[in-house]
């Protein structure tokens, strides 16, 4: 076990490396706090990443997202700790001892120039989770073009060498510049830290639970993400809008609400993530037909209005009660009944789905290793008179972002400013 000690005060514990746990980590380095930044994936920026821009401004993504990328790792006063995930937190406010689970990436960040020639000879190849299933990757492999840090990992889980026992050194004899480290170890880190902030993010409904609207990863029905990718100019299409069988849709609807029954709740951002698609549908395809379905709008934000203002006009909008959807002959067909009580149906290329916004996979297990509670809806804090939305119930645990409850990124990136505020208040 490899322990890093020195005054708890002067060091913070970051969890969830996305827009707001980035954001948290820089005002806190340059308050000349130490911090461990700590991400489960292989790469850092969180969702916004997948973005290729957004809304309301259509501000290009990565131009957002990449300046404080490369400030984090520049920052000699973040330690960024990718395929790491927090194990065990002990101590109280000031004073945590923290166990972290870091993976070898079996790749050395030093050596590697993210040339990706190693790519090539692997015998493996899988879906690419990053891309939402849309496109494949390697057992070695970098998610996406651009991705932070640059240089691969090995999925273990299925790579021949670690699931076969085969001397499989493929990728190794393609590096010419050694990078490759089969010798790596899986390590546990024991920090101690004052605080601890947590930003670990958000996931959309699953398919099993919104299969009841069509999806089925194989029909031309689409969820929010899906959409994000293939628009993306990094994605598996490079930007092309195609259908599954690489045809370009002529007509396209997109869908309010999916879920929103199950989870309880409205997510908030749904509306305007779908007004988005219309901008990029309409983008690349202009003389597309599109329709708007929906049993509500949410526009929170003064804004958000004018987006919404800019864009209505280029849809066919359809107000549902209960709505269906099947594939039909190689069409989606989309049964509703409308506000008078009428049964309709509609045929198009293309569905897109904007699925509620749940908790991150692992947030009860994060939960109960923080000892702190989760709400009714499985998200963190809860609103009260006397406590802050960033305060986690628990003295020096914060909170900020989607971990909250959905929020677009510049509330998330508030939340992040004001939960560092709560650590250096904290901690001085």
């Amino acid at each position: 076990m490899t322990k890093k000690k020195q005054k708890e005060k002067d060091q913070v514990l970051v969890i969830g490396a996305g827009m707001a746990g980035i954001e948290a980590s820089l005002t806190l380095a340059a308050a000349d706090k130490k911090v461990y930044l700590v991400e489960k994936e292989p790469l850092f920026g969180g969702k916004v990443i997948k973005f290729e821009e957004v809304f309301a401004n259509m501000e290009c993504s990565t131009c957002m997202a990449a300046p404080k990328q490369q400030e984090v790792l520049q920052n000699e006063k973040i330690d960024l700790l990718t395929l790491s995930k927090v194990k065990e937190i002990q101590g109280e406010a000031g004073n945590f001892t923290v166990k972290i689970e870091k993976k070898a990436r079996y790749v050395s960040l030093e050596d590697c120039i993210g040339c990706n020639e190693c790519f090539e000879p692997c015998p493996v190849s899988l879906p690419n989770e990053f891309e939402e299933n849309l496109g494949e990757r390697k057992a070695i492999y970098i998610p996406c073009p651009g991705a932070l840090p640059n240089a691969p990992s090995i999925d273990t889980e299925n790579c021949v060498r670690f699931t076969k026992g085969k001397d499989c050194q493929l990728c190794k004899e393609a590096c010419m510049f050694d990078a490759i480290d089969f010798d790596q170890k899986d390590e546990e880190l024991e920090l101690n830290v004052g605080a601890i902030i947590v930003a670990a993010g958000y996931d959309l409904m699953d398919s099993e639970q919104i299969s009841d609207w069509g999806y089925n990863g194989e029909a031309n029905v689409y969820t929010a993400l899906e959409m994000e990718r293939l628009y993306a100019s990094n994605g598996p299409t490079k930007g092309k809008i195609t259908l599954r069988n690489g045809k370009e849709p002529a007509s396209a609807a997109m869908i309010h609400c999916v879920g929103r029954e199950k989870a309880g709740y409205c997510s908030g951002v749904c509306c305007m993530y779908s007004f988005k698609f219309i901008h990029y549908l309409k983008d690349k395809l202009p003389e597309i037909k599109l329709y708007d379905i929906y049993s509500d709008f949410c526009m929170p934000g003064k804004s958000y209005q004018p987006f919404f203002e800019h864009l209505k006009d280029k849809t066919e909008p359809v107000r549902f009660q209960d709505l269906k959807i099947a594939d039909q002959n190689g069409k989606v067909r989309i049964k509703y009944k409308s506000l008078a009580d009428k049964e309709e149906k509609l045929d198009v290329d293309m569905v897109i789905l904007a699925p509620a916004m749940v908790p991150a996979k692992g947030t009860s297990e994060l939960a109960g290793i923080l000892g702190i509670e989760q709400d009714k809806n499985g998200f963190f804090g809860f609103q009260s008179s006397d406590r802050s939305p960033e305060e986690s119930g628990r003295e020096g645990i914060y909170l900020a972002g989607c971990i909250l409850g959905p929020e677009d990124i510049g509330k998330a990136i508030a939340q992040a400013d004001a939960a560092a505020g709560k650590v250096l208040a904290l901690l001085s």
